[in-house]
Protein backbone atom coordinates (compact mmCIF):
# COMPACT_ATOMS: atom_id res chain seq x y z
CA UNK A 1 0.00 0.00 0.00
CA UNK A 2 1.21 3.27 -0.96
CA UNK A 3 1.71 5.74 1.97
CA UNK A 4 0.79 9.61 0.92
CA UNK A 5 3.35 11.75 2.63
CA UNK A 6 2.62 15.22 3.67
CA UNK A 7 5.00 17.70 4.41
CA UNK A 8 4.91 20.96 6.73
CA UNK A 9 2.87 23.62 4.92
CA UNK A 10 3.11 25.67 2.91
CA UNK A 11 2.20 23.71 0.22
CA UNK A 12 2.37 26.14 -2.87
CA UNK A 13 3.55 24.46 -6.39
CA UNK A 14 4.08 27.02 -9.47
CA UNK A 15 6.06 26.62 -12.72
CA UNK A 16 8.99 28.57 -11.88
CA UNK A 17 12.30 27.71 -12.09
CA UNK A 18 15.81 29.08 -11.73
CA UNK A 19 16.55 28.87 -15.26
CA UNK A 20 12.98 29.67 -16.32
CA UNK A 21 13.60 33.25 -14.98
CA UNK A 22 16.82 33.55 -16.30
CA UNK A 23 16.25 32.91 -19.60
CA UNK A 24 13.51 35.48 -19.00
CA UNK A 25 15.76 38.27 -17.64
CA UNK A 26 17.81 37.83 -20.57
CA UNK A 27 14.86 37.90 -23.21
CA UNK A 28 14.26 41.26 -21.45
CA UNK A 29 17.72 42.79 -21.85
CA UNK A 30 17.60 42.27 -25.79
CA UNK A 31 15.89 45.22 -26.77
CA UNK A 32 18.58 46.94 -24.63
CA UNK A 33 21.09 45.43 -26.49
CA UNK A 34 19.88 45.27 -29.98
CA UNK A 35 19.13 49.64 -29.10
CA UNK A 36 23.04 49.64 -28.24
CA UNK A 37 24.61 47.45 -30.87
CA UNK A 38 22.60 50.13 -33.46
CA UNK A 39 24.49 53.25 -31.83
CA UNK A 40 27.70 52.02 -30.64
CA UNK A 41 27.97 49.14 -33.18
CA UNK A 42 30.97 46.94 -32.85
CA UNK A 43 32.11 48.79 -29.71
CA UNK A 44 29.08 47.45 -27.65
CA UNK A 45 29.49 43.95 -29.50
CA UNK A 46 32.79 43.30 -28.16
CA UNK A 47 32.14 44.55 -24.69
CA UNK A 48 29.04 42.35 -24.23
CA UNK A 49 30.83 38.99 -25.81
CA UNK A 50 34.01 39.56 -23.96
CA UNK A 51 32.51 40.29 -20.61
CA UNK A 52 29.57 37.45 -20.76
CA UNK A 53 32.25 35.25 -22.01
CA UNK A 54 34.63 35.78 -19.37
CA UNK A 55 32.44 35.41 -16.99
CA UNK A 56 31.08 32.01 -17.76
CA UNK A 57 34.70 30.72 -17.96
CA UNK A 58 35.54 31.75 -14.29
CA UNK A 59 32.25 30.37 -13.33
CA UNK A 60 33.10 26.97 -14.80
CA UNK A 61 36.64 27.38 -14.06
CA UNK A 62 36.04 28.29 -10.19
CA UNK A 63 33.04 25.27 -9.72
CA UNK A 64 35.65 22.80 -11.13
CA UNK A 65 38.54 23.82 -10.01
CA UNK A 66 38.27 25.14 -6.71
CA UNK A 67 34.46 23.98 -5.28
CA UNK A 68 34.94 20.76 -7.03
CA UNK A 69 31.46 20.09 -8.30
CA UNK A 70 29.57 20.19 -11.27
CA UNK A 71 29.63 23.49 -12.91
CA UNK A 72 26.11 25.54 -13.02
CA UNK A 73 26.88 27.28 -16.08
CA UNK A 74 23.17 26.23 -18.16
CA UNK A 75 20.99 27.86 -14.99
CA UNK A 76 21.62 30.76 -16.77
CA UNK A 77 23.24 33.43 -14.27
CA UNK A 78 26.34 33.75 -15.59
CA UNK A 79 25.09 35.23 -18.77
CA UNK A 80 23.00 37.24 -16.90
CA UNK A 81 26.10 39.01 -14.64
CA UNK A 82 28.19 38.92 -18.48
CA UNK A 83 25.43 40.52 -19.90
CA UNK A 84 25.11 43.41 -16.96
CA UNK A 85 28.83 44.23 -16.07
CA UNK A 86 29.10 44.91 -19.81
CA UNK A 87 26.03 47.11 -20.49
CA UNK A 88 27.55 48.99 -17.45
CA UNK A 89 30.51 49.68 -19.29
CA UNK A 90 31.63 52.37 -21.58
CA UNK A 91 31.71 50.52 -25.50
CA UNK A 92 35.03 51.41 -25.66
CA UNK A 93 36.43 49.61 -22.77
CA UNK A 94 39.66 47.71 -22.86
CA UNK A 95 39.16 44.24 -23.23
CA UNK A 96 41.76 42.93 -20.27
CA UNK A 97 39.75 45.24 -18.40
CA UNK A 98 36.54 43.58 -18.97
CA UNK A 99 38.37 40.24 -18.01
CA UNK A 100 39.57 40.93 -14.54
CA UNK A 101 36.32 42.62 -13.66
CA UNK A 102 34.21 39.47 -14.72
CA UNK A 103 36.79 37.64 -12.44
CA UNK A 104 35.91 40.36 -9.71
CA UNK A 105 32.11 39.55 -10.34
CA UNK A 106 31.78 35.80 -10.47
CA UNK A 107 35.05 34.99 -7.78
CA UNK A 108 34.43 37.72 -5.56
CA UNK A 109 31.27 38.58 -5.73
CA UNK A 110 29.56 35.56 -6.63
CA UNK A 111 31.74 32.58 -5.83
CA UNK A 112 33.07 33.14 -2.57
CA UNK A 113 30.03 33.56 -0.99
CA UNK A 114 29.00 29.80 -2.43
CA UNK A 115 27.25 30.51 -5.37
CA UNK A 116 23.75 31.49 -6.88
CA UNK A 117 21.53 32.29 -3.85
CA UNK A 118 24.40 33.01 -0.75
CA UNK A 119 25.78 36.36 -2.55
CA UNK A 120 24.59 39.19 -0.49
CA UNK A 121 25.68 41.73 -3.01
CA UNK A 122 24.54 41.98 -6.97
CA UNK A 123 27.85 40.21 -8.70
CA UNK A 124 27.64 42.74 -11.68
CA UNK A 125 27.79 45.20 -9.18
CA UNK A 126 30.70 44.06 -7.11
CA UNK A 127 32.77 43.84 -10.80
CA UNK A 128 31.63 47.42 -12.03
CA UNK A 129 32.26 49.37 -8.71
CA UNK A 130 35.55 47.59 -9.04
CA UNK A 131 36.56 48.97 -12.15
CA UNK A 132 35.47 52.42 -11.16
CA UNK A 133 37.75 52.68 -8.38
CA UNK A 134 40.87 50.87 -9.87
CA UNK A 135 40.12 52.59 -13.87
CA UNK A 136 38.23 55.35 -12.80
CA UNK A 137 39.44 57.11 -16.30
CA UNK A 138 38.70 54.53 -18.83
CA UNK A 139 35.79 53.87 -16.75
CA UNK A 140 34.83 57.57 -17.25
CA UNK A 141 35.88 58.01 -20.88
CA UNK A 142 31.97 58.11 -22.85
CA UNK A 143 32.13 57.07 -26.84
CA UNK A 144 29.67 59.02 -28.45
CA UNK A 145 27.17 57.69 -30.83
CA UNK A 146 27.93 56.40 -34.17
CA UNK A 147 31.20 54.64 -33.51
CA UNK A 148 30.35 51.64 -35.86
CA UNK A 149 33.78 51.14 -37.11
CA UNK A 150 36.23 52.06 -34.18
CA UNK A 151 36.78 50.53 -31.00
CA UNK A 152 40.26 51.81 -29.23
CA UNK A 153 39.77 55.14 -31.09
CA UNK A 154 36.56 56.26 -29.95
CA UNK A 155 35.59 60.03 -29.90
CA UNK A 156 34.76 60.68 -26.74
CA UNK A 157 32.62 63.32 -25.13
CA UNK A 158 30.52 64.63 -21.64
CA UNK A 159 27.28 62.72 -20.44
CA UNK A 160 24.28 64.06 -19.38
CA UNK A 161 24.96 63.33 -15.90
CA UNK A 162 28.20 65.57 -16.15
CA UNK A 163 26.66 68.18 -17.37
CA UNK A 164 24.39 67.63 -14.63
CA UNK A 165 26.87 68.22 -11.89
CA UNK A 166 28.49 70.97 -13.71
CA UNK A 167 25.26 73.35 -13.03
CA UNK A 168 25.20 72.30 -9.21
CA UNK A 169 28.85 72.68 -8.61
CA UNK A 170 29.26 76.55 -10.87
CA UNK A 171 25.83 77.00 -9.73
CA UNK A 172 24.67 78.13 -13.73
CA UNK A 173 21.48 76.77 -14.82
CA UNK A 174 22.18 77.84 -18.41
CA UNK A 175 24.62 74.54 -18.79
CA UNK A 176 21.73 72.44 -18.39
CA UNK A 177 20.18 74.07 -22.02
CA UNK A 178 22.87 71.78 -23.15
CA UNK A 179 21.23 68.61 -22.29
CA UNK A 180 19.37 66.31 -24.59
CA UNK A 181 15.70 66.79 -24.67
CA UNK A 182 13.42 64.47 -22.59
CA UNK A 183 12.50 62.40 -25.73
CA UNK A 184 15.81 62.09 -27.13
CA UNK A 185 16.73 60.38 -24.27
CA UNK A 186 13.68 58.28 -23.79
CA UNK A 187 15.21 57.05 -27.77
CA UNK A 188 18.60 57.09 -27.12
CA UNK A 189 19.32 59.46 -29.69
CA UNK A 190 22.18 61.53 -27.60
CA UNK A 191 23.68 63.58 -30.27
CA UNK A 192 25.78 67.08 -30.51
CA UNK A 193 29.25 64.91 -29.38
CA UNK A 194 28.13 64.41 -25.80
CA UNK A 195 29.26 60.95 -24.57
CA UNK A 196 25.77 58.42 -24.71
CA UNK A 197 27.17 56.88 -20.97
CA UNK A 198 27.42 52.79 -20.95
CA UNK A 199 26.06 50.63 -23.71
CA UNK A 200 23.06 49.50 -21.45
CA UNK A 201 21.42 52.84 -20.48
CA UNK A 202 21.22 54.66 -23.91
CA UNK A 203 17.87 54.09 -24.27
CA UNK A 204 15.57 54.01 -21.66
CA UNK A 205 12.48 53.21 -23.75
CA UNK A 206 14.49 49.89 -24.29
CA UNK A 207 14.57 49.25 -20.90
CA UNK A 208 10.79 50.06 -20.03
CA UNK A 209 10.11 47.35 -22.83
CA UNK A 210 12.37 44.81 -20.94
CA UNK A 211 10.25 45.75 -17.72
CA UNK A 212 7.20 45.32 -18.89
CA UNK A 213 7.79 41.94 -20.59
CA UNK A 214 9.22 40.97 -16.86
CA UNK A 215 6.58 42.42 -15.38
CA UNK A 216 3.77 40.88 -18.08
CA UNK A 217 5.84 37.04 -17.56
CA UNK A 218 5.33 37.84 -13.50
CA UNK A 219 9.41 37.57 -13.38
CA UNK A 220 9.71 40.94 -11.02
CA UNK A 221 6.82 42.65 -9.32
CA UNK A 222 6.38 46.60 -9.75
CA UNK A 223 7.81 47.16 -6.07
CA UNK A 224 11.28 47.63 -7.02
CA UNK A 225 11.40 49.81 -9.81
CA UNK A 226 8.25 51.37 -9.85
CA UNK A 227 9.19 52.73 -5.72
CA UNK A 228 12.98 54.00 -7.33
CA UNK A 229 12.05 55.69 -10.41
CA UNK A 230 9.02 57.38 -8.45
CA UNK A 231 11.11 58.29 -5.29
CA UNK A 232 13.89 60.25 -7.56
CA UNK A 233 11.16 61.59 -9.75
CA UNK A 234 9.34 63.74 -6.76
CA UNK A 235 12.88 64.60 -5.02
CA UNK A 236 14.32 66.04 -8.33
CA UNK A 237 11.10 67.47 -9.02
CA UNK A 238 10.83 69.00 -5.32
CA UNK A 239 14.72 70.51 -6.11
CA UNK A 240 14.18 71.41 -9.55
CA UNK A 241 10.97 73.68 -8.41
CA UNK A 242 13.16 75.13 -5.31
CA UNK A 243 16.17 75.52 -7.53
CA UNK A 244 16.77 75.38 -11.34
CA UNK A 245 20.30 74.50 -10.90
CA UNK A 246 19.09 70.92 -10.67
CA UNK A 247 17.80 69.51 -13.81
CA UNK A 248 14.35 68.57 -14.86
CA UNK A 249 13.19 65.49 -12.88
CA UNK A 250 12.01 63.70 -16.42
CA UNK A 251 15.87 64.61 -17.46
CA UNK A 252 16.66 63.09 -14.50
CA UNK A 253 14.77 59.93 -14.46
CA UNK A 254 15.82 59.34 -18.00
CA UNK A 255 19.50 59.85 -17.51
CA UNK A 256 22.51 57.40 -16.46
CA UNK A 257 21.99 54.66 -15.51
CA UNK A 258 19.12 54.79 -13.01
CA UNK A 259 16.85 52.94 -15.61
CA UNK A 260 18.65 50.11 -15.92
CA UNK A 261 19.91 49.61 -12.07
CA UNK A 262 15.91 49.92 -10.80
CA UNK A 263 14.84 47.12 -13.25
CA UNK A 264 17.54 45.12 -14.11
CA UNK A 265 19.93 44.85 -11.21
CA UNK A 266 17.95 46.18 -7.87
CA UNK A 267 15.16 43.74 -8.77
CA UNK A 268 17.70 40.48 -8.21
CA UNK A 269 16.21 37.96 -6.45
CA UNK A 270 18.98 37.07 -3.80
CA UNK A 271 20.13 40.58 -3.09
CA UNK A 272 16.57 42.18 -2.46
CA UNK A 273 13.89 41.90 0.20
CA UNK A 274 11.34 38.93 0.35
CA UNK A 275 8.25 40.66 0.75
CA UNK A 276 6.65 43.86 -0.82
CA UNK A 277 6.73 46.07 2.12
CA UNK A 278 10.34 45.25 2.08
CA UNK A 279 10.70 46.26 -1.06
CA UNK A 280 8.86 49.50 -1.17
CA UNK A 281 11.71 50.55 2.10
CA UNK A 282 14.53 48.90 -0.29
CA UNK A 283 13.57 50.69 -3.33
CA UNK A 284 12.21 54.21 -1.80
CA UNK A 285 15.90 53.85 0.00
CA UNK A 286 17.61 53.09 -2.98
CA UNK A 287 16.07 56.24 -4.72
CA UNK A 288 17.02 58.57 -1.82
CA UNK A 289 20.89 57.56 -2.27
CA UNK A 290 20.87 57.87 -5.86
CA UNK A 291 19.53 61.56 -5.62
CA UNK A 292 22.45 62.25 -2.65
CA UNK A 293 25.32 60.84 -4.40
CA UNK A 294 24.25 62.44 -7.65
CA UNK A 295 23.95 65.72 -6.45
CA UNK A 296 26.70 65.66 -3.50
CA UNK A 297 28.42 63.06 -4.14
CA UNK A 298 32.11 62.45 -5.88
CA UNK A 299 30.64 61.00 -9.16
CA UNK A 300 27.97 62.02 -11.31
CA UNK A 301 26.30 58.85 -11.09
CA UNK A 302 25.09 57.04 -7.59
CA UNK A 303 22.83 54.04 -9.15
CA UNK A 304 25.47 51.36 -8.52
CA UNK A 305 26.78 52.66 -4.99
CA UNK A 306 23.34 53.05 -3.81
CA UNK A 307 21.96 49.28 -4.44
CA UNK A 308 25.46 47.67 -3.45
CA UNK A 309 24.37 49.71 0.22
CA UNK A 310 21.15 48.77 0.25
CA UNK A 311 21.81 45.12 -0.80
CA UNK A 312 23.57 45.22 2.53
CA UNK A 313 20.52 46.29 4.59
CA UNK A 314 18.63 43.75 2.77
CA UNK A 315 18.64 41.19 5.68
CA UNK A 316 17.91 43.34 8.32
CA UNK A 317 14.90 44.56 5.79
CA UNK A 318 13.68 40.76 6.07
CA UNK A 319 14.27 40.01 9.67
CA UNK A 320 12.07 43.53 10.60
CA UNK A 321 10.01 43.64 7.78
CA UNK A 322 8.03 40.42 7.90
CA UNK A 323 4.85 38.89 6.68
CA UNK A 324 2.45 37.49 9.17
CA UNK A 325 2.69 34.05 9.20
CA UNK A 326 -0.14 31.91 8.25
CA UNK A 327 -2.78 30.97 10.89
CA UNK A 328 -0.94 33.74 13.13
CA UNK A 329 -3.24 34.82 16.16
CA UNK A 330 -2.39 37.99 17.34
CA UNK A 331 -2.76 38.22 20.62
CA UNK A 332 -4.94 40.87 22.27
CA UNK A 333 -3.65 43.59 24.70
CA UNK A 334 -5.34 43.08 28.34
Amino acid sequence: MTKLVVSLSPHAHGNDSVEKNMYGVIIALIPALLVSFYYFGIGSAIVSLVSVASCMFFEWAICKVFLKRQPTLLDGSAIITGLLLGMNLPSNFPIWMIIIGSLVAIGVGKMSFGGLGQNPFNPALVGRCFLLVSFPTEMTSWPVQGQLVSYADATTGATPLALMKQAIKTGDASVLDNLPSAMDMLLGNISNGMGAGTIGEVSALALLIGLAYMLWKKIITWHIPVSILATVFVISGLMHHVNPIYADPAQVLLSGGLMLGAIFMATDYVTSPMNHRGQLIYGISIGILTIIIRNWGAYPEGMSFAILIMNAFTPIINMYVKPKRFGEVQAKNK
